[in-house]
């Protein structure tokens, strides 16, 4: 892939908050997780953990700790990212919290775009109640939910939507 193919790989791929009730398969599911795998991470700790759920009553139980999010039950499966503070703070200290972070937002994005490389659709979902995703997938209390990834075959919508140009969003050498 050259450079104008990816960049038109990245444009491509949108939210998608509607989908068909097809499972994925095994082989899918662990290719989005070996994509997971290879994302950089704060010292190699890959301070990061993921639930699977492909179980529709627990879909539907973070559908509504999401808020009530349709999508997040009607996708065939949903990544739930979380952040491994042990992980990282136990080489950066406090500042691993953020590490942590830095590193599920990561792999939760490798993750996106795998899905989106197998002609699968995905939402990322950062709106919902970390304590209500603690309680339904029994979360240790060092585990922080970080994102909620919908995947599943959809339906994209007919027009993407705009983008700010990378211009606005630049500075250089100072603000």
């Amino acid at each position: 892939m050259d450079s104008s193919d990816f960049l038109a790989f990245l444009k491509s791929r949108s939210s998608v908050r509607s989908y068909e009730s097809v499972p994925l398969s095994e082989e899918e599911i662990e290719y989005i997780l070996a994509c997971a795998g290879t994302a950089p991470s704060a010292g190699n700790l890959e301070s990061w953990d993921v639930v699977v759920v492909t179980d529709e009553e627990v879909r539907s139980a973070l559908s509504e700790a999401a808020l009530d999010q349709p999508h997040v039950e009607q996708a065939a499966a949903v990544f739930v990212v979380c952040a491994n503070y042990v992980r990282s703070m136990s080489r950066y200290g406090e500042r691993g919290i953020l590490y942590g972070l830095e590193d599920a937002v990561i792999a939760c994005t490798y993750m996106m775009l795998a899905a989106h490389a197998r002609k699968l659709h995905s939402c990322w979902t950062g709106a919902f109640n970390d304590d209500e995703v603690r309680g339904i997938l029994d979360l240790p209390q060092h585990i922080r939910p970080v994102a909620l990834l919908a995947v599943g075959k959809g339906h994209p919508p007919a027009v993407l939507t705009g983008r700010m140009a990378a211009g606005e969003h630049v500075h250089r050498n100072i603000w």
